[in-house]
């Protein structure tokens, strides 16, 4: 066994995706310490001493097991990644030469708050698959405890302060072992297990217990694997061949789940994470940059970033420097990048014929040579754009009366509203804006209210309110 890892080159693609599992949910919108759901963090992939987990319902170990097929003397490359957590307090530099713990240190472009700081470590170790036939490979590791200070200067260069970074010891332990299988091929189930070995226990040094802020620095957090076969392939846990099923099934995943990851198509290498992806996930192209933000939408993310306050921006920038360069993505982000954002369509295919090669740029553009299908430059809210539900039936007939765009009608909601503020409207004039047909043979209204002070905006951005025409009587022109 050795402490090398494969080539850079082979986990490269994966490691893309491994570093927003590595952050996920590390800062969220809207990127301040004071904010109440940066107040609980590390979500995912948590492995906290024994001495504390079980009691507390949390994760102590992850288990992988996978079934892959190596060639010839193939070794088996492991990298363990996780984030160490570090405790950051500040302190104000006194006249006296002392410093002293304070909750805010207010600097001209940032205000600095104590937090928790992730750093990221890696556990790395090569083996051959020979060796793992043998038995079970351990390798123990450990990220002792340590103290940092950096000073920190005010504008004229004086020191006004300074952060105090303290860490402490995190040990744990990889274990890896192969079992052959039954089957007609060689083929192997594959066993890695992660865990939290510390020794720490909750009441030494904290009178009465602890709680979680005490147990995270001695965790693993947001722990997971890359696995890469020098010479043969993994399979796919949710479809393997089908000679494997019964082998895969057999697989028990604990507090993690394996994914086929790398280029497209490739099978050499395993992404073991604990948040559950499908086979070979990629960031998408559009993104621009981290975000941080759990489940994140860059776009909106970006616009509400954007919107923060000034002192909501210096706060942010307090916080952390990831949280900070967020702020400045967004402040800096140019209009074509954010439009870039707003929406993409992806791997569009021929239903009849599921082998068809995945349509270029240009074939885009006979989608919009029929009339029916809405041009993309016409909003789809626009009420005089084509209907691509069937032929445009403008009018409709209400207890004998002609109503269509522009007709006047009382609003009678029925029983069948599940909007409350509907009752609100009972018996208030409207003015009909567009009829619509839906694909299932209904009719809508689409209406403004008369008296509104908000009905321009209304029209122009294409929200109305909808009623059948049951809902509606009509109302004589003034």
């Amino acid at each position: 066994m050795t402490t090398t890892a494969l080539p850079e080159s082979r986990f490269a693609v994966a490691r893309q995706v491994a570093d927003a599992v590595l952050f996920e949910g590390y800062v969220l919108y809207p990127y301040r310490a004071s904010a109440a759901k940066n107040r609980l963090r590390w979500q995912f992939g948590v492995l906290v001493p024994p001495a504390w987990g079980p009691a507390q319902g949390e994760h102590t170990f992850q288990r992988t097991e996978v079934v892959m097929e190596p060639r010839g003397a193939a070794t088996l490359a492991v990298e363990l990644r996780f984030l160490h957590a570090q405790r950051r307090t500040v302190e104000e530099a006194r006249p006296d030469g002392s410093f002293a713990a304070v909750p805010e240190l207010h600097l001209p472009d940032r205000v600095l708050v104590p937090w928790d700081e992730g750093t990221e470590e890696r556990v790395e170790m090569t083996v051959p698959v020979a060796e793992l036939e043998e038995g079970e490979v351990a390798l123990p590791f450990v990220r002792p405890a340590r103290e940092e200070t950096e000073a920190v200067l005010g504008a004229d260069g004086r020191e006004v302060g300074r952060l105090v970074r303290r860490t402490e010891r995190a040990d744990g332990v990889l274990r890896l072992r192969a079992e052959q299988l039954d089957v007609p091929y060689r083929a192997f189930k594959l066993t890695a297990m992660v865990e939290n070995t510390s020794d720490w226990t909750p009441g030494a040094d904290l009178a009465g217990g602890a709680d979680r802020d005490a147990a995270l620095p001695r965790s693993l957090v947001a722990a997971h694997l890359l696995l890469g076969l020098s010479a043969g392939s993994f399979l796919s846990m949710t479809d393997p061949p089908e000679w494997a099923k019964a082998s895969v099934a057999t697989c028990a995943n604990r507090h993690t789940w394996p994914v086929l990851a790398g280029e497209p198509g490739s099978s050499d290498v395993v992404l073991s994470s604990p948040i559950i992806l499908e086979d070979h996930p990629g960031i998408a192209p559009e993104s621009i940059g981290a975000m941080y933000d759990a489940t994140e939408i860059d776009e909106i993310l970006a616009l509400r970033t954007a919107a923060l306050t000034d002192q909501e921006k210096r706060e942010a920038r307090g916080t952390d420097p990831r949280a900070a360069a967020v702020i400045d993505l967004a402040e800096s982000m140019p209009p074509e990048v954010l439009e870039r954002l707003h929406g993409a369509v992806r791997a569009l295919r021929e239903i009849t014929d599921p082998s068809a090669p995945a349509p270029t740029p240009e074939s885009f553009a006979e989608l919009f040579d029929e009339d029916p299908v809405f041009r993309p430059e016409t909003p789809w809210w626009d009420p005089a754009h084509a209907d691509p539900a069937g032929p445009a039936r403008d009018r409709i007939l209400i207890d004998g009366t002609s109503v269509g765009p522009g007709s006047r009608v009382i609003l009678r909601p029925g029983l069948r509203r599940t909007d409350a503020q509907d009752l609100f409207l009972q018996g208030a004039a409207a003015q009909v804006e567009a009829v619509l047909h839906d694909v299932d043979g209904g009719v809508h209204l689409a209406v403004t209210v008369e008296g509104d002070p908000g009905a321009d905006i209304r029209r122009e951005q294409g929200r109305f309110l909808y009623f059948q025409p049951d809902e509606v009587a009509p109302l004589e022109d003034k």
